[in-house]
């Protein structure tokens, strides 16, 4: 096997230029395939010491302020507090992820690359409407999150090019993020859910993951939920079971050796009612009126 590892992005793009060669990020999903025998790559570009990879920055923007992640930045990095108070709901997810050692290796961009059905920040980017940001040969090109993943580990990317960043809005209001499996950390979601509640547009985001071929979004349940909520901060609804239902609605489960398709349904359901509920709950708090 060849391991070839650039030193700056333009380098990265030239070792693309072959078909044959395997991207490397945190390897947490590839080296999983590699040893089970799944996967046999003769040649593996490494992306781990490309310092335009490796950080991250906030900025502002026509549509409000964003933080753009660097594709390698890892599950640790988005714990840090001062990432974590930006975007915390993602911070949750992290929390989520493996153990320590997985944390410190997985990146944002290797999850979002290998598009899983089960990928704990897919939801969560999902719901904030988050942007992939890719170059290649044709030069840089912007995707939603949505139209990037396309199926179950399949991605719209192109040959030749790279994921190098994920630009994230950065929002006022609850954020929260929830998943179901047999312990709290270091498994597979059976199913989970990402809400965002906007208090500057008075708008709700919830996506789902592992319940349907990629992330989805309940769009019928936002509108639903934005709509009952009393945004004077009196933090009341009208009735967090209908939210639940309609985003059980939205889901698309099916069976595996993780569970039931109406079990997914059924926890995706719970978990928009209890989410909908610290989501009412947040906007009875006076620090959610700042």
């Amino acid at each position: 096997m060849t391991v070839v590892i650039p030193t700056s992005l333009d380098q990265a793009l030239a070792a693309l230029a072959d078909p044959d060669v395997q991207v490397l990020a945190g390897g947490t999903d590839f080296m999983v395939e590699v040893n089970a025998g799944h996967r046999r790559p003769e040649k593996v570009l490494s992306l781990r010491r490309i310092p335009e990879l490796r950080t991250w920055r906030s900025g502002q923007g026509p549509a409000g302020p964003y933080v753009r992640l660097g594709a390698t930045v890892t599950y640790t990095e988005l714990l840090a507090p001062e990432l974590a108070r930006l975007l915390p709901a993602l911070a949750q997810a992290a929390r989520t992820v493996g153990s320590p050692q997985i944390r410190n290796a997985g990146t944002i961009g290797g999850n979002v690359a290998t598009a899983s059905p089960a990928g704990d920040t897919l939801p969560v980017l999902a719901a904030l409407d988050a942007v992939v940001e890719l170059q290649g040969p044709a030069g840089e090109r912007h995707l939603p999150l949505t139209e990037f993943i396309t199926g179950p580990k399949r991605t719209a990317r192109q040959p030749g090019e790279l994921v190098v960043a994920i630009r994230v809005p950065v929002l006022t209001g609850h954020q929260e993020f929830r998943k179901v499996g047999v312990r709290n950390a270091m498994v597979i979601a059976v199913a989970s859910l990402a809400l965002i509640v906007d208090t500057a547009t008075r708008t709700v985001r919830c996506a789902l993951g592992s319940v349907g071929p990629g992330p989805i979004r309940a769009t019928e349940a936002e509108s639903w939920l934005a709509s009952s909520l009393d945004w004077s901060h009196s933090g009341t609804a009208t009735d967090v079971a209908t939210f639940g239902r309609l985003v059980g609605q939205a889901a698309r489960p099916i069976d595996d050796h993780r569970g039931t398709a109406a079990y997914r349904r059924h926890a995706v359901t719970i978990l928009a009612q209890r989410t909908a509920a610290q989501a009412v709950a947040s906007l009875a708090r006076p620090e959610s009126a700042a």
